[in-house]
């Protein structure tokens, strides 16, 4: 979901002569967590482990920034043409130092503070069933549900702008497996409404009624039906990945939307006999409308319900893993979904922007998608994105993301009427989103700590220099770039060239347009 003028011509610079791995397109349980059979997530390794330290409950945090070993960054040796843009690149990974640095004297260490939903949303502290919410503009908040009869129960705030309930002993807990859930919000101006829960992990909504909500559904499957992992992730990964794209809803050969499991039985095994060695899935973040192939996510947390549940989406993963393939998922973080009654933006009262996980004003909207955009400096945004990031690679074991409308990230104009001409001036100055870099670098760092070999693509059009050169170099952080230019350039010669017609020059062109030491993949229709 890209908005752009035109493709750049990445060679004006340096350009890849290495051609990529292809991408073949088909069109919080309240538990103490622990790491499942076949996790490598979070362990001290190489470089990047600094020390540790026990915080006051005796548990050890970890310190896992890695500065660079001199004063200069190693991006301008591998791209010379950098040293002119040194004070923008300096001041990026400079605010990125500040923004980790911060993080570790508060919380740790950077996986330490992205284990947000082991301490919001539902959660088990001390024995006990806790609920807490981050609304710092509401002035009451209320739990509701089918278990109390949608009478709200209150809840106390907290420093920060959180607030917190709690339901009882986690043996004898008043809120059913199953049950349907809203937090009941007072805003400023005196009004009620009911919201969704921003941490909730799974929601639903009846199918049989024209126009009904979303509810919010309380996760919380007995021991014998939670699914157990029985495959590790693939080891070693794939030097060279082929990528097989794929819908879970859209896969099946009848008019319905297939399930996780009808995907795992009978798509996966054909798509290891084509000699695929990872998937990517598509709309797997819940999203109210159907129709926008999972981009307007309404419920970051939770999985699609229209294909099952999350026991289901285990079970698909764990499947891929048995038959060594890498599962990648479509992480959209660039936008959220605009709808307030069953999405993010239903916090949004028009409070002061650091109260808010949107920004304010015209900053806080995408006007071609219709959706609002993270505030990546406010610290609870931080908390919930990360530890988005981090509940995707635990609780699912994915073993990667393609980070979705990157481009819009990147810039303030995000992408828009811009023709990106491949000139540098236009990666780095003031139309440059400092705060969504940082993001992405901190995304990275955690992606690659918190697994060995973990796969992190980003889907660019504007080819910003070192978006796919390590932190640790000055750079964003990113394995790979989607290569946008390639399927687009395919569909043009297919629907407009006869094949006479067709040169090879510029098709090798095309597949060669790419930054040197940068990986890329691509896309063929």
């Amino acid at each position: 979901m890209e908005g752009f003028a035109g493709i750049v011509d990445l060679r004006r610079g340096l350009g890849q002569r290495q051609v990529g791995s292809a991408v073949h397109a088909s069109r919080a349980p309240p538990r103490r967590r622990t790491r499942t059979r076949g996790a490598d997530l979070c362990k001290p390794k190489g470089k990047g482990y600094l020390g540790a330290r026990e915080n006051r409950r005796g548990r050890m945090l970890r310190f896992c920034a890695t500065p660079p070993e001199s004063g200069r960054l190693k991006v301008y040796d591998v791209d010379p043409m950098l040293n002119e843009f040194r004070d923008h690149l300096d001041y990026r990974y400079r605010r990125y130092r500040e923004q980790l640095d911060a993080i570790v004297e508060a919380e740790g260490s950077l996986e330490n503070f992205a284990c947000g939903y082991d301490r919001m949303g539902f959660c088990v502290e001390d024995g006990k069933v806790v609920y807490r919410e981050w609304a710092p503009a509401a002035q009451q908040v209320q739990l509701i549900g089918d278990f109390n009869d949608w009478k709200g129960w209150a809840l106390e705030r907290e420093a920060f702008g959180t607030w917190k309930l709690v339901l009882g002993e986690e043996s004898e807990c008043p809120v059913p497996h199953g049950s349907r859930v809203k937090v009941r919000l007072q805003t400023p101006h005196g009004n009620w409404v009911d919201r969704i829960p921003a941490w909730i992990t799974y929601a639903t909504v009846d199918a049989n009624s024209f126009g009904a909500a979303y509810d919010g559904v309380f996760w919380n499957p007995p021991e014998s039906e939670r699914h157990v992992f029985r495959n590790q992730r693939p080891s070693p990964a794939p030097n060279a990945l082929r990528i097989y794209e794929c819908h879970v809803g859209m896969s099946g050969q009848e008019p319905k939307v297939s399930t996780y499991r009808e995907f795992a039985d009978e798509v996966l095994p054909r798509i290891k006999a084509c000699n695929y060695n990872a998937i990517q899935l598509m709309a797997v973040q819940e999203h109210s409308y159907y129709a926008s192939f999972g981009y307007h996510v309404t419920n970051a947390f939770a999985v699609s319900s229209r294909s099952g549940s999350p026991e289901d989406l285990k079970y698909l993963v764990d499947a891929a893993h048995g038959m060594g393939m890498v599962v990648i998922m479509d992480l959209v973080h660039s936008h959220a979904s605009n709808n307030a009654s069953d999405g993010l933006n239903g916090y949004d009262f028009g409070q002061k922007e650091e109260d808010s996980y949107f920004l304010s004003g015209d900053a806080g909207y995408h006007q071609q998608w219709d959706s609002r955009l993270f505030n990546y400096r406010n610290w609870e945004v931080l908390r919930y994105l990360l530890s988005n990031v981090k509940w995707w690679l635990q609780e699912y074991q994915f073993d990667g993301f393609r980070f979705d409308g990157v481009t819009s990230m990147l810039y303030h104009h995000h992408g828009i009427n811009t023709a990106f001409t491949g000139s540098y001036s236009e990666y780095f100055g003031l139309s440059t989103n400092v705060d969504a870099v940082v993001y992405l670098m901190l995304a990275n760092q955690l992606i690659h700590s918190c697994t060995k070999q973990g796969v992190s693509i980003a889907e660019d059009v504007s080819g910003m220099p070192t978006l796919c050169r390590p932190v640790s170099e000055g750079g964003v952080g990113f394995d790979y770039r989607l290569a946008m230019g390639v399927p687009d350039r395919w569909i043009e010669i297919i629907k407009h060239l006869p094949d006479e017609e067709w040169s090879m020059g510029d098709l090798v062109s095309t597949l060669c347009n790419r930054r040197y030491t940068e990986k890329t993949t691509a896309g063929t229709p």
